[in-house]
Parts: C-alpha cells; sequence; structure tokens
C-alpha cells in the first residue's frame, strides 16, 4: 500500500517541537526541494485579488502557484509538533509560516549576527581535545559549521578540512604530514580527511596492544626467570 504524502513526510522528517532547529531546516528544505515546492517557501508570490481582468492562462497559472503555496504550507504544519504549530496557526503563506519559524528560533538579523559572531570565534578556536577521539572531534566541529551555514555562512569543504588539520594535536604530526604530502587540499572532503584520521587511529590502537602484549610478556618471563632464581 502506498504510503500517503503525510506519512511520507513523518518518515523522512522528525517532525519539530523546537529542539535542534538548524537539522530540521536543512531537513525540510531539502525535502520540500524534492517535492518541488522550495521555490514557492523561498520566494512566495503575489496573491491577486480581483480576477476579472485575468485571462484563462493567467488564472490557470495563479491556480497552480495557489495550490503550490498550499501542498508547502501544509508540509509545513504536518512537520511542527503542537508546541510550534500555533505560531504558524494563522498563516495563509507558505512563506510566511517559514518566515515565522526562522525568526522565531533563529531570530532577526541583528539576532543572527551575533549568532554568528559567536560561532566563528567557537569556530577558530576549536581544538581537538587530548581525551577526544577523532569521531567525537569531526562530529563536533561539523555541528559546529552546519550552525553556521544554518545561518547564512558561507563555510566551504576547503575551509574546515585546513581546520580540522591545524586543530589535532601533536600524535597525529605524521598522519597530518603525510595528507599533506599526498593530497590536494582544495579538494580533499572533510569525510574523506575523516577516514584517513581514524584509520591512523586504529593503527595506533593496534600498536598500542602489541606493545602491551609484549610487554606483559617480557614481564612475566622476567618474573619466571626470578622465581627460579630463588628456588621457587
Amino acid at each position: 500500500m502506498p504510503l500517503s504524502s503525510n506519512d511520507r513526510l513523518s518518515s523522512f522528517i522528525t517532525v519539530f517541537n523546537g529542539q535542534d532547529y538548524p537539522a530540521w531546516k536543512v531537513k525540510m528544505k531539502t525535502y520540500l526541494m524534492s517535492e518541488g515546492l522550495w521555490s514557492i517557501v523561498a520566494n512566495g508570490y503575489k496573491e491577486t485579488e480581483d480576477e476579472t481582468g485575468l485571462d484563462a492562462t493567467t488564472k490557470r497559472d495563479l491556480e497552480i502557484t495557489r495550490m503550490s503555496n498550499a501542498k508547502a504550507l501544509s508540509k509545513l504544519q504536518n512537520g511542527d509538533g503542537p508546541t510550534i504549530f500555533p505560531l504558524i496557526i494563522r498563516s495563509s503563506y507558505a512563506k510566511e509560516a517559514w518566515d515565522i519559524i526562522a525568526k522565531e528560533f533563529e531570530g532577526d538579523g541583528k539576532t543572527v549576527v551575533i549568532k554568528l559572531q559567536n560561532l566563528r570565534r567557537e569556530f577558530e578556536n576549536l581544538r581537538m581535545l587530548e581525551t577526544e577521539c577523532a569521531q567525537d572531534f569531526y562530529t563536533r566541529a561539523i555541528d559546529m559549521v552546519n550552525q553556521m551555514r544554518t545561518l547564512g555562512e558561507d563555510v566551504g569543504d576547503q575551509k574546515v578540512v585546513q581546520k580540522l588539520l591545524i586543530s589535532l594535536p601533536e600524535r597525529y604530526n605524521v598522519v597530518v604530514a603525510a595528507i599533506e604530502e599526498s593530497k590536494d587540499l582544495s579538494i580533499l572532503k572533510p569525510e574523506e580527511l575523516m577516514g584517513s584520521l581514524e584509520a591512523h587511529e586504529h593503527r595506533r590502537l593496534r600498536r598500542g596492544d602489541q606493545n602491551q602484549s609484549l610487554e606483559s610478556t617480557f614481564q612475566a618471563k622476567m618474573t619466571l626467570t626470578n622465581d627460579t632464581r630463588k628456588g621457587k
């Protein structure tokens, strides 16, 4: 049995209840684009109150536009939970509803500027902790980047890769040097860099386990030798 429109939406996007707005915004935008509805949300349309002088073609186009607006608005309504829906309950236009939610959770222009300034500062000061693994650091960094992108900041992959490389602790010096020597950093994807860092971590862990095993064997042999000498 084919899924209804609402079922497809619920399977694609977690209903927004005010948590993790940046992720919801990206997912909802992608979903609306896949349905051919993002343009009506982003740009809106001008309603015609008096259709008396419109020809048949213009009336048909207007009706198609109204239907697209209604579909987009319906998806926004169904993508919002009971705590968010009251914010847009009076909206007749998809763009209006989208802008209301954005203003509520991003703020006005001044608020966005302040948020971006704080995020830029955090990104500039970003460093991998000694207790972090590569995956945890990568997740923390990409979450920050996604927040900046959601607020309109153009953060390219090249900038992300460069930042990740200079933010690693000394134990990654060898692999960083190898990557800088063998890779074209202008086209290297962050996820590719992540793969190289994780592979380096796994090699270090294996060597650590082997060294620990050799040390344990050596200590056992020394204990046995000492016991033998003592006549035990």
